[in-house]
């Protein structure tokens, strides 16, 4: 009798539970039904209490966006995914090619250049990019202003791929015999021996980058150059995303210029982009040696200009890609407008 009881309170117990856990199933999905109602709701009210100029459903056509990219952080590999695009998306891509590889331009090419992208209607919508410092428009007269992007790299990084690249070529063009083609020395033994190329000042190349065309942004350790980096980057750059973080960069960029970018997150998944462009016979720097590149004052400030740029990149990257649970997309609209 006792174990009868017993097996009648154990299938009571089981029955409950079965019960509480189909009705929070049941809540559950009731809840996710309420949010795709209310979200459906609302962008069916702000269709009417947006703004779409009649005169111009051209669809962004007149865009022009400037990628004045940093050697060696990647920008080969998210070039080759807009130049696949290009045809597709209907925009141009052309390549900035300054002699030798210089990347400040004269003043008299500074004019020329921005009157010429922002007047060559016939190369519009079009993505620009090239190894040339930040250029502000604002001074140089022309009527609209293009948009800037960028990537950056951890500085260290960047002077390691960029030190094996000069002696080794890359997977890219493996064929092409680099300058310092046949040396043999690795990057720890070049800092141990306080070898040129291996020299901290060397990092000194995405402060200036991102500073501009002044001559103090290419004073190796410059605190204004900094300082103007980081004001241009949060206030001339629509968005400029980290190396190690390339699919996000691509995915705030589809998120933010369709025009441009519609398909390139998928894309970039689905084909070989995302490692188009690997320096060869790369060995990674000893501990001994990154504490000695870190206690430099030129890696100090190319690490806070790279730390600055990832914390305002992920700020922007947490608006656009990393909705918090239970919200919905972010929409804006107008109301209360007057007179009616």
């Amino acid at each position: 009798m006792l174990n009868v009881h017993k097996l009648w309170l154990f299938s009571s117990l089981c029955v409950i539970v079965i019960v509480v856990l189909y009705f929070q199933s049941e809540i559950a999905r009731l809840e996710e039904a309420y949010r795709k109602l209310e979200y459906k709701l609302v962008q069916s009210h702000t269709e009417s209490r947006q703004f779409f100029p009649r005169d111009a459903p051209k669809d962004d056509d007149d865009l022009v966006v400037i990628y004045n990219r940093v050697p060696k952080t990647g920008s080969t590999s998210f070039v080759g995914v807009a130049y696949d695009l290009c045809k597709k998306n209907h925009f141009k891509v052309l390549h900035i090619n300054i002699t030798a590889n210089m990347h400040v331009m004269s003043l008299s090419n500074q004019y020329k250049f921005a009157q010429n992208v922002t007047k060559w209607q016939e190369m519009k919508p079009a993505l620009y990019h090239g190894h040339m410092a930040f250029l502000n428009f604002e001074r140089l007269g022309t009527s609209s202003k293009p948009i800037f992007i960028n990537l950056i790299r951890k500085p260290l990084d960047r002077l390691v791929s960029y030190y094996y690249f000069l002696r080794h070529g890359d997977n890219f063009r493996p064929h092409l015999v680099r300058k310092k083609h046949g040396d043999k020395m690795t990057f720890d033994e070049c800092v141990e021996k306080d070898q040129p190329d291996c020299d901290p000042n060397n990092m000194w190349l995405q402060v200036p980058f991102f500073c501009g065309h002044a001559a103090d942004c290419w004073k190796p350790g410059n605190l204004w150059a900094l300082q103007q980096a980081k004001h241009n980057l949060v206030n001339h750059y629509l968005v400029v995303g980290v190396t190690e973080e390339m699919l996000d960069f691509i995915s705030v960029l589809e998120a933010s210029l369709p025009r441009l970018f519609k398909g390139a997150t998928e894309h970039y998944l689905n084909s070989n982009k995302s490692h188009l462009r690997q320096t060869s016979s790369k060995i990674d720097p000893s501990q001994r040696t990154i504490e000695k590149i870190q206690q430099s004052t030129i890696w100090k400030m190319e690490n806070e200009l790279y730390e600055f740029a990832l914390e305002h990149f992920k700020f922007v990257k947490k608006k656009i890609l990393l909705r918090e649970t239970n919200s919905v997309a972010q929409i804006f609209f107008y109301e209360k407008i007057r007179p009616k």
